[in-house]
């Protein structure tokens, strides 16, 4: 990713960390201090301790008179003595509670706007349906369902009340602004993608609140920042200008604010593109949730995960499977010519790490590399790189790697997702599992 990470949103607290310890918070990468008040504990509802009634699926409650649904997402190995966060995803104008559930296009590594598949069964998300397919929140309605589902989540599910969050692009961006400026006591961050301005009202938006705004330097960015700056004002930040892409330079910059109040941060994500909820670096005009930095800078900011502090060398990267989330990897480590190629859990090792020279894609001082005559189904490998088509590829815009000798594409075996499974060569067809981001 080409970002820049100027913020730590939260200390580590040993006692939140003991917590999510003995919790089992697998996944969790730093429990950090993100109640509004430096030091606090964390405050379960009273659905802890019970046998839930909720599950996961489509729920409909009364909220000021109308029928409104939302989708819940439970983890799978839910524990009613685990305090959990609680991430609400607004749709966009138009758009539906299923396709936030679901992931749209993208399929479920973009559910919840991807954050559901980094949470690793350590949150539970909600995906309202909005009135007219949006969230024009007419005397507070939208705001006064918000609270109607919080009411009936805490009741049966055990849920961190100084952990609550939201999301949304566009219409769901604005709604998100909403609740900053209406329930800061409720919240603590939300994340606005595209927002349009404040176009579900503001009732309120005088205290501080943790605020992260995502804007493309195409798409009507002085509404953004005008919300940006609101908070800039109420938390007390060092008001500055950030630094924001050039037209045509295909990345994004992620500014911290210096100064804030603390626990109060106002984080800006600026890229060069337009109105768009998943861009992609390195890829001009790119819409794709599975394969955009978006999920992961939101998922930091929320949870107050810190930057690594060893950065790979920017000169290499991984490939990322958009189907299965995992990485393109020498099977076993193994250096030698014909080592195969399968997808595997991300991580540094050298058997992942590729370098992009021409059109040659290597890894462990060999080339990835198909033979001559390679058909559908042919395990990719590795080899001595011998400058021959066969171990030349392009790297499509859409996502696929196509082999320049075969015109065939790198493919995950059967779309599987399992660690250990087969890639391929196989005829294009841009389907999630030929489809691979940099990492």
């Amino acid at each position: 990713m080409m970002s820049i990470h100027r913020w730590l949103f939260g200390r580590a607290v040993s006692a939140a960390l003991l917590v999510l310890a003995m919790a089992g918070g697998a996944g969790v990468s730093v429990a950090a201090d993100t109640s509004p008040t430096a030091g606090a504990t964390l405050a379960g509802t009273a659905g802890c301790g019970r046998a839930p009634t909720l599950t996961s699926g489509t729920h409909t409650i009364q909220s000021n008179g109308k029928s409104r649904s939302f989708i819940l997402s439970i983890p799978e190995n839910y524990d009613n003595t685990r305090q959990y966060r609680l991430i609400f995803g607004f749709h966009w104008l138009g758009g539906t509670a299923g396709q936030v559930a679901g992931g749209g296009s993208d399929g479920d590594v973009y559910a919840h706007y991807g954050l559901r598949r980094l949470a690793d069964n350590s949150a539970i998300f909600v995906a309202p349906q909005g009135l007219n397919n949006g969230w024009g929140n007419s005397g507070g309605e939208d705001v006064t369902f918000v609270d109607d589902m919080i009411r009936r989540i805490d009741n049966d599910l055990c849920v961190d009340t100084t952990q609550r969050f939201a999301l949304g692009f566009s219409y769901g961006g604005a709604m998100s602004y909403a609740l900053a400026c209406a329930r800061p006591n409720v919240f603590r961050a939300v994340a606005a993608i595209a927002a349009p301005g404040g176009i579900s009202g503001c009732s309120g938006g005088t205290q501080p609140f943790a605020y992260m705004g995502i804007h493309g330097i195409n798409d009507n960015i002085g509404a953004g920042r005008g919300m940006r700056d609101r908070f800039v004002r109420n938390n007390g930040c060092t008001p500055q200008n950030p630094p924001e892409p050039a037209p045509g330079s295909r990345t994004h910059i992620t500014t911290a604010y210096s100064g804030c109040r603390e626990g109060y941060p106002v984080v800006w994500a600026a890229f060069d593109g337009g109105h768009q909820q998943g861009p992609v670096d390195g890829c001009a005009g790119c819409e794709s949730g599975a394969r955009s930095w978006v999920k992961q800078e939101v998922w930091s900011f929320f949870t107050g995960a810190e930057p690594n502090p060893n950065p790979p060398d920017p000169t290499t990267f991984r490939l990322r499977s958009q189907s299965a989330d995992r990485c393109l990897d020498v099977s076993g480590a193994n250096s030698s010519n014909g080592a195969q190629m399968i997808i595997w859990d991300c991580h540094t090792g050298t058997n992942q790490r590729f370098t992009q020279t021409g059109q040659t894609l290597r890894v462990m001082d060999r080339c990835l590399d198909v033979p001559n005559d390679a058909a559908p189904g042919t395990r990719a490998r590795i080899w001595d790189c011998t400058g021959g088509a066969n171990q030349q590829w392009n790297v499509n815009t859409d996502g696929t790697v196509s082999n320049v000798r075969t015109g065939l594409c790198l493919d995950v075996n059967g779309g599987s997702t399992a660690n250990g499974a087969a890639v391929i060569v196989w005829s294009c067809h841009t389907g999630v599992n030929q489809r691979w981001a940099r990492a």
